[in-house]
């Protein structure tokens, strides 16, 4: 029975992506604007990418060390969860707001919905990506220096596959990326300008009451990558890279596709190395 059902939501996924694809066929996305190699060496990049790195530092710090307490004070309890789910709502609408200066991404996928929306070069991407997974590893290695415990890892709950992780983890990054497009990066966001760092907060928190006692409600590959690193377990760390990968790309492609109204010229997006 087990396999049947694994094999139908496979089958299912299967068809979602397929179906995306065939619309992905009938739209205009923008090309992925590559940047130059110089771009890693200028002022302006150099300081968004310190920025990032304490932002991202800062974010899995707390967000991991309000999970340990959690599992210490009122493990496998709502009392836990939602203890968790405020401080990561807290965390992350600050942190987007003092990370002004690199657009406090905190999340891989966070920076490939950008990427896919023209909004951040690749060369700067792949930057981002690589000084969010070692902020996030810093700080859980210095969090298990400091408590003398293991990091909690992020894993799926008992009784669920390894679709149904992917797809929760997709449709959780998706409504973030959403959120993140319709509160901060599109230009007709009206009277909520200014609120969207807090917004994408309360909707972090929000995901993690949702999908925390099922996929974990990760969101964020480099938030996975950092625990499981400090405290070696790799159990479902892959479903914590498709999932949210998936899930932040297509919200960045289909809300630049379908509600982003440009009223600037995009990055450019051929550039020589």
């Amino acid at each position: 029975m087990e396999t049947s059902s694994a094999k139908l939501a496979t089958t299912y996924l299967k068809a979602f992506l397929i179906s995306i694809i065939g619309i992905g066929d009938q739209l205009t996305m923008p090309k992925i604007a590559f940047g130059t190699r110089q771009e890693a060496t200028q002022p302006d990049c150099l300081k968004a990418l310190v920025v990032e790195f304490i932002t991202t530092f800062i974010f899995v710090f707390v967000g991991v060390a309000s999970a340990t307490t959690a599992n210490a004070l009122a493990p496998n309890s709502m009392v836990g969860l939602f203890a968790v789910a405020v401080a990561h709502a807290l965390v992350v609408g600050v942190m987007i707001s003092a990370g002004h200066i690199s657009g406090g991404h905190l999340n891989p996928a966070v920076t490939l919905g950008l990427l896919f929306g023209g909004h951040i070069t690749l060369v700067r991407s792949i930057l981002y990506w690589i000084i969010q997974l070692l902020a996030a590893s810093s700080s859980c290695l210095l969090l298990r220096y400091l408590t003398g415990l293991s990091t909690p890892v992020i894993t799926l709950a008992s009784g669920v596959g390894s679709v149904q992780g992917i797809v929760w983890e997709i449709v959780l990054t998706f409504i973030l990326l959403f959120t993140v497009y319709a509160t901060i990066v599109d230009p007709k966001k009206g009277s909520i300008d200014g609120l969207g760092p807090l917004l994408t907060g309360l909707v972090v928190g929000a995901c993690i009451l949702a999908g925390g006692s099922f996929s974990g409600a990760s969101m964020n590959p480099a938030r996975s990558f950092g625990p499981a690193l400090a405290s070696w377990d790799w159990t479902d760390q892959w479903v914590y890279w498709v999932g949210p990968l998936i899930g932040g790309g297509l919200a960045g492609f289909i809300y630049e596709n379908f509600f982003i109204v440009r009223t600037h010229a995009p990055l450019p997006h051929q550039e020589p190395f």
